[in-house]
């Protein structure tokens, strides 16, 4: 489909958390834009030549936004690139993803982030923005080029994988970015409390005998942020919350009316510690350990957590204290988890498998789908500021960045099907209910299974 071809989406639910849409109708684009959305077009008012999308039982919404991705590129291209990252993304239904800076050498200049932002042209599939980093070569000493960093395009600052650890470089980049207008993104880790430990501390880790990550290595840094943010005024978000404790404590901010805001992950909201153990088509094993424990494709940072903390991360989900949720897709080569659990790389490749894992827990908890979608959409589009404000709405006038769901349809988790080079997915076997049939970037089809296993579906419209 060539970039200005009309397209006519047809009898889709149409769900738009930022204009409170949600409704049988039909989108109409034209020239990568969205030029009508809401009741059902008459067949007199489709151009001629406009491709039809006959979407019933469908759901159409935007585009999903992913503020936290690693496509490894440059320097680790064995892992991800650019180009197989943004397929990856499209899959999932993701037509903008932020791009995190731990690569060789660390996106901490504005040559790095030129690169980036070419390599993702190249590919031409969705829209990637670059996150600088907040020290140079995210070594937590010195403070990058912030500047330099947000007028190269650096939608944000981070030294992810790593924390910023010393609290006067700490305060000192929130001052900064402050007068930028853009966030520090905050890896809450206190490496002192998490050192050497492959996963949550507790019970289970006792059991597996290994060396046990707390809870409090995580809310420390948040509690120690959240009083930095406060002094500076500086726009603090933080990463992967995977705790009750940091959800309490970014609640009790937000009622001060500070403006922190805050992500979490699809596996912390739907998978927990017990994954390590290894799993089945019907979920985690329980009761004696067996051949799959120490599953290091459950290996990840923050580690999963208790079933107490997955609720809790819910409930912040719902209730608003959660702002988004991010993947931090971190796909890795197949050796860096062929190896015992204390020396597998952590990470979760989680692009593909995003939606599908995310409508179960619509299905199983009271977390509704309108809520659901704002958080993959009209929340992380707010935090990338007025510059994106077409993005994560079907708004008329609006980027034609949509995603249809089928809502039903089931699938088989299979990691040799993945665009990603990533097939770290505890979920692999695992059937999910919920797939991404169509994603519309830009106005183009960047991906569809839709038009190829329905054919009949799509038509020319009668003028």
């Amino acid at each position: 489909m060539i970039a200005n071809e009309p397209l006519l989406i047809r009898g889709a639910r149409l769900i738009d958390p930022s204009t409170g849409m949600d409704m049988i109708g039909d989108i109409l684009v034209m020239d990568g834009n969205i030029q009508r959305a809401g009741s059902a077009i008459r067949n007199g008012d489709v151009p001629s030549g406009c491709r039809v999308i006959e979407a019933s039982g469908l759901l159409a919404c935007p585009g999903f936004i992913d503020l936290h991705v690693h496509f490894r590129e440059p320097g680790y291209e064995d892992k991800e690139t650019i180009a197989t990252g943004s397929l990856a993304a499209a899959r999932g239904g993701f037509t903008t993803v932020c791009c995190m800076p731990n690569t060789d050498p660390a996106m901490d200049n504005a040559s790095v982030v030129d690169y980036v932002l070419r390599r993702a042209r190249e590919a031409d599939l969705i829209r990637v923005l670059p996150i600088g980093c907040v020290t140079k070569g995210r070594e937590g000493k010195e403070l990058a080029e912030l500047w330099e960093l947000s007028q190269a395009g650096a939608v944000g600052f981070s030294d992810d994988g790593s924390p910023v650890a010393d609290p006067n470089l700490m305060r000192q980049a929130l001052a900064y970015s402050s007068s930028l207008g853009l966030p520090i993104i905050q890896h809450a880790e206190d490496p002192n409390l998490s050192q050497d430990a492959p996963v949550n501390e507790g019970e289970l880790s006792n059991r597996l005998g290994l060396r046990g990550w707390p809870a409090a290595a995580e809310e420390t840094m948040v509690a120690r942020d959240i009083a930095l943010a406060q002094l500076t005024g500086g726009q603090l978000h933080l990463a992967h919350l995977s705790t009750a404790g940091s959800v309490n404590l970014v609640r009790q901010a937000k009622e001060r009316n500070q403006p922190i805001t805050a992500e979490v992950t699809p596996h912390h909201l739907t998978l927990n510690e017990r994954w390590v153990q290894g799993h089945d088509e019907e979920g985690p094993l329980s009761g004696p350990l067996t051949s799959t424990a120490y599953d290091t494709n459950a290996k990840v940072n923050p580690p999963l957590r208790t079933e107490r903390d997955v609720a809790a991360l819910i409930t912040g989900l719902r209730d608003g204290t959660i702002d988004a949720i991010a993947t931090d897709h971190a796909p890795h080569v197949v050796t860096d988890k062929l190896v015992s659990l204390n020396d597998a790389a952590f990470g979760i490749s989680g692009l593909e498998t995003a939606l599908g894992a995310l409508m179960g827990l619509v299905r199983q908890s009271d977390l509704t789908l309108n809520i659901l979608v704002e958080r993959l959409t009209a929340g992380p589009a707010r935090l990338l500021g007025e510059k994106y404000a077409s993005l994560g709405t079907i708004r008329e006038g609006g980027t034609a960045d949509i995603v249809l769901v089928d809502p039903d349809r089931e699938w088989v988790v299979r990691v040799g099907e993945f665009a990603s080079k990533g097939k770290n997915t505890p979920l692999e076997g695992m059937t999910l209910r919920g797939m991404v049939v169509a994603t519309i970037s830009g106005g183009r089809i960047v991906h569809s299974v839709l038009l190829d296993a329905q054919p009949m579906a799509v038509g020319e419209a009668n003028g």
